[in-house]
């Protein structure tokens, strides 16, 4: 398969983005990110330890929140998140920031008492002329399983989306802690997926799991090369070992998969081991690639749910990112005219 894009092409597609119902499972976190003025700079005088005194703060969805920021930038109608939060004040802060986002369906996305809201605390220190430079990350996480009720409770939530009257037209999964089953993607989260994905094997499923897919039900599966190597107990040191083991999983699987390369680019291949490799765009200036995968996600979901090819999906990606890491001190997201700027550059 060789990549291309024409403009009609780029309009067909993404002129379908606005009548999308996408759904979103998995572990949304709050990046909450405080500004810090270093020259506002203190000593404690109780401690003797320095302060940093905090002139701003930012609430923002991540994790699958940024996918969902992504799905949101790139003007996707309706967007139903299905995960969990905690009872708390991080999870109401969660709640506000993805409720204004334009699109986005909630019912699905349930408060649970006793756990606590995934939120990743950013301190940036802001100096002049300088990118943000990022301190010791404060995470807070949950470190024992899922209660019952709230694995029911998300399986519930899947069951109305997948057969109600307007069932989702693409799926993305986020699995992004770093415990297995104390987060959203249960083992019974996951059987309820597997039967989903076999019930309607032409539906783009979009999975994408931090711990690796190992054990995953059949899904359009996304993961960078290390991960690959690790799945499938093969070296795949250079671009040819790559193909080759990201064409074997693919047949075997029987649905398409994504192998994300850095500056590389992503290669994928279809269920039938057609294979395509869409490089990255060259860098300019100071990066930061937080959320680059995360867009690489959201933008292969839209495309390939508005009837987009494996290699047309992977340009928009390509495309998206590029645009992402050239943001620095926020988790970025782009535009469909951004992208369109970025692939039809002369």
């Amino acid at each position: 398969m060789k990549p291309g894009m024409t403009v009609e092409r780029f309009e067909a597609i993404t002129g379908r983005y606005p009548r999308l119902r996408v759904a979103l499972l998995g572990d949304f976190c709050l990046d909450r990110y405080f500004d810090i003025d270093p020259a506002r700079s203190e000593i404690s005088i109780e401690t003797g330890l320095p302060v940093h005194n905090i002139t701003g703060v930012r609430c923002l969805p991540g994790a699958a929140g940024t996918v969902l920021n992504n799905l949101v930038a790139l003007g996707v109608g309706t967007i139903r998140c299905l995960g969990l939060r905690g009872d708390d004040g991080e999870g109401f802060e969660l709640h506000r920031a993805l409720a204004a986002r334009t699109g986005v369906d909630l019912e699905g996305f349930v408060a649970i008492p006793g756990r606590n809201t995934f939120t990743y605390t950013k301190p940036l220190l802001h100096r002049g002329g300088q990118p943000p430079e990022e301190l010791s990350r404060l995470d807070l996480k949950n470190y024992t399983p899922t209660p019952d009720a709230a694995q029911a409770a998300v399986i519930a939530a899947m069951d109305r989306v997948a057969e109600g009257p307007e069932s989702a037209d693409a799926w993305m999964v986020m699995d992004q802690v770093d415990i297995a089953e104390t987060g959203v993607v249960t083992e019974k989260v996951r059987e309820r997926l597997r039967r989903l994905s076999a019930a309607q094997p032409a539906l783009p499923i979009v999975a994408d799991s931090r711990r690796g897919l190992h054990g995953w039900p059949a899904a359009h599966w996304k993961m960078n090369a290390a991960e690959l190597g690790r799945l499938t107990g093969r070296s795949v040191g250079d671009l040819p070992a790559v193909v080759s083991a990201a064409r074997s999983m693919a047949m075997s699987l029987k649905r398409p998969v994504f192998i994300t390369l850095a500056e590389q680019g992503i290669i994928g291949a279809t269920a039938e081991g057609a294979v395509a490799h869409v490089p990255a765009h060259p860098v300019s200036g100071p990066i930061d690639i937080v959320g680059a995968g995360d867009s690489v996600s959201a933008n292969l979901t839209a495309a390939l749910a508005a009837g987009a090819d494996l290699p047309e999906a992977m340009q928009l990606a390509m495309a998206a990112a590029h645009c992402v890491i050239h943001q620095l001190g926020t988790t970025g997201t782009a535009s469909v005219e951004q992208i369109r700027q970025k692939v039809f550059a002369s």
